[in-house]
């Protein structure tokens, strides 16, 4: 028998060359082997007809080889097979398919005529013929005795060069025939009435698709097991540690509440309630303040730091860039210097103060990555507000955290992040959710166009702008590239220029100066510039209410959770707001994922959908998330075994606190962040 844990090195069937293929892709040992997942199955019991029209999901089909030469459209060079029908099925369609790889010359040694092969792809329409580009194909062999290859459910594994998708899968039958079961058991056994070896046989080789979906949410169950394991553990610490109490005095927040000229939304209400009982607890706050783009989150954060103020302490919010924070600056000046509070303005190119005439130090302080280093003194940082949260790494939210005396933690995101994610992510935070919008906003109409008349477009933009507002031209690129064939906020800025002679447009990109940058969104906050053309550099915080148009270019580009923050810079004043996406309709799955766009202005939804396209790792970003290694969780469907993980690290966590009793095995599962109270954030 194999151990799990055992060398590949050490075991003979594989060859020199296979070892050091599968050490490449950091598989060392027989278990990382296992836990090289199928990516797909193929129901190799029957095949998919040979298709009668182009379009629709991809396909499983058998045929036969019947000629292959390398060819040249343009000058691109492929390689071309036709394949004939060999699956005995009555033909729907032309009884031959084309298939065609580009740039893969060296095909011409391993697919030939009269192979019988296996093909997965996606059939397209080209110059009236069925193709499919860059099918995975597999060449049928004659085996000895019954084949793990055919006539059954056959796993789909991830490339590996120098190993072949057959050769693999052999690979990973003769493991799971020899290797020890006892081995593979896991430290904590969530399942134990499904043992784990028998699990992994049917992940990699089920008789049935049900058998499948039972072995991956028995290892669903343990991966979340692990995440929330490391989620209690962290809350354990944060809800033991010390803090001040703060916010039993609520003198500035009752004069704040009296000075707005409107109410606050029922979900404002509820959060700044739900941070009111943080603070009067002697440990640090550690909360998130979750809202959709425009649901009011500043106002949450201004009442927070009002309460820090009460007691006596400064409060600092970190803003991700110098225009996000100078819009803060400006919108705190004007509710809160009236009541006489002490505002300061911190970042790297700029310093002021609004309190001149006033004694003390600042009360709050406003800035961006600027707040992290000596040249700003705090004299007793009692509250930190970190805004968009997910633009700072863990190191930066510490380094500021430890200016402050065990101080109390809120983190807003205007990202919004389906349920499941929230419990993964955040689940050692108490989270606060704005769900409402405040009232007095326009209607937000989006619509998705297909190479619209130029002039068309050009007369909608002058109608707006006619009409006293303001517009936003969105690009994907700064300037132009070879590599992308989509225009740039640079060439684009040009012809606007002069389809809009009557007016004053803008630019604005990464690459202008901070300073200029500052000046550009200002002239446009106060109606001098009447047009913006610009890339995702105002996806964040950029609040103009009078701007009511935004047409987002080459939207197939971008992501939904991008679109949505984009979005989210019109439709914050009283006025209509229009957010049109323009597209080239070529690809399926753009069109889908922008009609979900078109359809709604749900975060949530939005958020989910995203996920579903995407998964978690590309949603949140690996390196934020520590998510983009999850092999089994499908977190839309999950909540259930969210939840049992859950109770289960609350189970053990209550048992053995410190995991050095009868669960110490444990202990090696836990990854101790740096001494950051919203490290996991």
């Amino acid at each position: 028998m194999i151990p799990a844990d055992s060398e590949l090195a050490a075991c003979d069937f594989l060859t020199p060359k296979e070892v050091l293929a599968l050490s490449a892709v950091g598989l060392r040992c027989a278990r990382q082997v296992l836990d090289w997942l199928p990516k797909r199955y193929e129901d190799r019991r029957r095949f998919d007809a040979f298709p009668a029209a182009p379009g629709g999901p991809p396909i499983c089909i058998r045929g036969t080889v019947i000629d292959t030469r390398n060819r040249f459209g343009g000058r691109v060079r492929f390689y071309e097979a036709i394949v004939a029908d060999a699956s005995g099925q009555p033909a729907l369609g032309p009884a031959t398919i084309t298939c065609r790889w580009f740039n893969m010359p060296f095909l011409s040694k391993v697919l030939a005529a009269g192979q019988e092969v296996i093909l997965h792809g996606k059939p397209k329409d080209f110059q009236g013929r069925i193709v499919i580009d860059h099918p995975e194909f597999e060449v049928i062999r004659d085996d000895a005795g019954p084949s793990i290859h055919l006539e059954r459910i056959v796993p789909i594994y991830r490339n590996i060069s120098g190993i072949a998708q057959r050769r693999l899968r052999e690979i990973q039958y003769f493991l799971l025939k020899e290797i020890d079961p006892d081995s593979l058991a896991p430290a904590f056994d969530a399942d134990p009435t499904y043992p784990r070896h028998e699990a992994y046989r049917e992940v990699h080789f089920p008789d049935a698709m049900e058998q499948r979906e039972a072995a991956r949410r028995r290892f669903a169950l343990e991966e979340f097991f692990a995440l929330q394991l490391n989620v209690v553990w962290r809350r354990s610490r944060i809800i033991h540690s010390s803090g001040r109490v703060l916010g039993k005095k609520t003198t500035h927040l009752k004069a704040f509440y009296e000075s707005l000229p409107f109410d606050l939304t029922g979900a404002q209400k509820r959060s700044i309630k739900e941070i009111i009982g943080d603070l009067r607890q002697p440990r640090p706050m550690n909360r998130l303040l979750q809202g959709d783009v425009g649901s009011g989150k500043t106002f949450v954060a201004m009442a927070s730091m009002l309460l820090a103020i009460d007691s006596g302490v400064q409060a600092a919010l970190m803003a991700p860039t110098q225009i996000l924070a100078e819009q803060h600056y400006l919108t705190f000046r004007k509710w809160l210097e009236p009541l006489g509070i002490r505002v300061a303005l911190r970042t790297a190119n700029r310093q002021e103060n609004s309190h001149i005439d006033l004694e003390g130090e600042p009360q709050v302080i406003i800035g961006t990555h600027a707040l992290l280093y000596d040249s700003v003194a705090f004299e007793d940082l009692g509250l930190i507000v970190i805004d968009e949260q997910h633009k700072f790494g863990v190191i930066q939210r510490g380094r500021l955290i430890a200016q402050g005396t065990r101080p109390d933690v809120l983190v807003m995101t205007a990202t919004p992040i389906p349920r499941t994610l929230t419990m993964t992510i955040y689940g050692d935070l108490d989270v606060s959710i704005l769900d409402e919008r405040p009232a007095g906003r326009g209607k937000m109409v989006t619509a998705l166009r297909v190479k619209p008349k130029q002039s068309d477009l050009t007369q909608f933009v002058k109608d707006q702008l006619d009409a006293g507002r303001q517009a936003y031209l969105v690009y994907p690129l700064v300037e132009e590239s070879e590599k992308l064939k989509a225009e740039s906020a640079t060439a684009a800025y040009e012809k606007w220029q002069k389809r809009l002679s009557k007016y004053q447009v803008g630019l604005i990109h990464g690459k202008v100066d901070p300073e200029e940058k500052e000046s550009i969104m200002r002239r446009f906050r106060d109606g001098e510039i009447d047009v913006l053309v610009a890339t995702t550099v105002i996806e964040v915080g950029v609040d103009v209410p009078n701007a009511n148009l935004m047409i987002i270019n080459h939207a197939e580009r971008f992501g939904l959770a991008q679109l949505h923050q984009l979005r989210g810079r019109i439709g914050r004043g009283e006025h209509k707001s229009y957010c049109i996406l323009l597209t080239d309709g070529k690809s399926e799955d753009a069109m889908e994922k922008l009609g979900v766009m078109a359809k709604t202005s749900d975060g949530f939804l939005i958020a989910e959908e995203d996920l579903r396209l995407r998964g978690p790792g590309d949603v949140l970003g690996t390196m934020q998330s520590g998510l983009g290694d999850l092999r089994f969780p499908d977190f839309l469907a999950d909540t259930a075994l969210l939840r049992e993980a859950r109770a289960l690290a609350d189970e053990v966590i209550a048992a053995d606190p410190t995991l050095t009793g009868p669960h110490a095995k444990l202990l090696p599962l836990i990854h101790e962040p740096p001494a950051d109270p919203i490290a996991s954030a």
